[in-house]
């Protein structure tokens, strides 16, 4: 089964008890054993906004006009968009050898009636043998938070209905940093009994403001990313630890990013960030705890408003998200979760009236297998956003629909 299908079913597994982490179409062929995988997700989705549009960074939408609602609904893919993925593994000269190709075709209908997004997040691969580990070359998900989106519930829904593209926030930018879909050289330890650690260089972005994305490009009106670049790349790494005792299991992690920015002439020319994360099962619950903190990194997605505008400071971050589930006996997973995004200004340097302080928000889900592919869920999230002068955008997001994993 494609691995960052595997990822994001194994993570919210962690958090949901999703039903469908079993292998896609296996077909052989000759040296080769081909996977074919993904997972197909609609969603229906209404979101009153209320409050002012104008923070720069918001997650809350806001209507623009203090204390007037405004409801839009649409229907689209949640966070983890539609999947079709096509894996093939061999062993050859005792190297176990492996590549993946995906495309993200959109469940939305894009803008003015034109067709809906679609992306290529993934396309790398793989060299190794379980005595000394595997290097991937390609594009797949970035390391830096990869596993504080990877145990987000909301994976398997929509959280924030707002979003980029064929894909909604979840929780990005309420609770950590979007770990994004980087191309990558990156290595990975042999599992020492629960232990394993990664390494990478990665594509760094520049810095930008909340008009664009992470590295200061555009949009079109279909929300496909125009451009991406960045001159520096970044430094990432993880270590996590998974431990199993009867009816225990649970995780904890790390990781870390750095990255030199090209063209910031100020004092902090190194945007960082380093996060810890745990979380454990038993007799049906399950707890997950995350926290991250950072300098210049941004607290959406990486480095966007990570630096002021004008003397390019560097602008502190943190947060973190809880979030607790039960199982009934109807294997039907409820949960609760609750996060925010901090980002710190620069007083002498910032307009401060506009730029956002938090962004906060709250999630209570419903996740029930109706087969044992098909999952049925439901999302009523709070989200708020504040801005450095107090000034608020609030929204109430209600989501139903469901996601299929083959």
């Amino acid at each position: 089964m494609n691995k960052n299908i595997k990822l994001a079913v194994a993570g919210a597994v962690l958090a949901l008890s999703a039903t469908a982490a079993n292998a896609g179409i296996v077909i052989p062929a000759g040296d080769w054993t081909l996977d074919v995988s993904g997972n197909v997700n609609s969603f229906y989705s209404n979101v009153s906004n209320k409050g002012v549009s104008t923070i720069q960074g918001q997650i809350a939408g806001g209507s623009g006009t203090a204390g007037i609602s405004k409801s839009t609904n649409s229907q689209g893919t949640g966070l983890l968009p539609n999947f079709l993925s096509v894996a093939g593994s061999t062993r050859q000269n005792d190297l176990d050898v492996t590549f993946l190709i995906s495309i993200q075709p959109g469940g939305d209908v894009g803008t003015a009636g034109k067709a809906g997004t679609q992306n290529n997040r993934q396309a790398f691969i793989t060299f190794g043998d379980k005595s000394w580990g595997s290097v991937k070359l390609g594009k797949d998900l970035g390391i830096f938070a990869s596993d504080a989106i990877l145990s987000d519930m909301t994976l398997l829904g929509v959280g924030a209905g707002a979003g980029l593209g064929n894909a909604t926030y979840g929780r990005i930018g309420t609770g950590y940093i979007y770990a994004d879909w980087k191309s990558q050289v990156a290595y990975t330890t042999p599992n020492f009994n629960g232990f394993q650690a990664t390494v990478g260089l990665t594509q760094g972005w520049a810095q930008s403001a909340s008009g664009a994305l992470s590295d200061g490009t555009n949009i079109d009106s279909n929300g496909t990313i125009l451009a991406r670049s960045g001159a520096n790349p970044a430094y990432e790494g993880k270590a996590s630890y998974s431990f199993a005792a009867n009816d225990v299991t649970g995780k904890i992690w790390v990781s870390g990013i750095a990255q030199h920015v090209a063209n910031v002439a100020s004092a902090d020319p190194i945007a960082y960030s380093g996060d810890i994360g745990a979380n454990v099962n038993v007799a049906g619950f399950g707890l997950t705890g995350y926290y991250y903190a950072g300098t210049g990194i941004g607290s959406t997605f990486q480095l966007r408003d990570g630096y002021t505008a004008t003397s390019k400071a560097a602008r502190d971050s943190d947060g973190g998200y809880v979030q607790a589930t039960y199982t009934l006996p109807t294997k039907t997973k409820v949960g609760v979760s609750w996060g925010q995004s901090n980002l710190d200004a620069k007083v002498s340097a910032d307009n401060v009236a506009t730029l956002v302080k938090t962004n906060e928000m709250t999630t209570v889900g419903v996740y029930h297998p109706l087969t044992k592919h098909l999952n049925l869920v439901g999302e009523y999230s709070y989200i708020e956003s504040e801005s450095q002068t107090g000034t608020k955008a609030k929204a109430d997001s209600v989501s139903l629909g469901g996601i299929l994993f083959f």
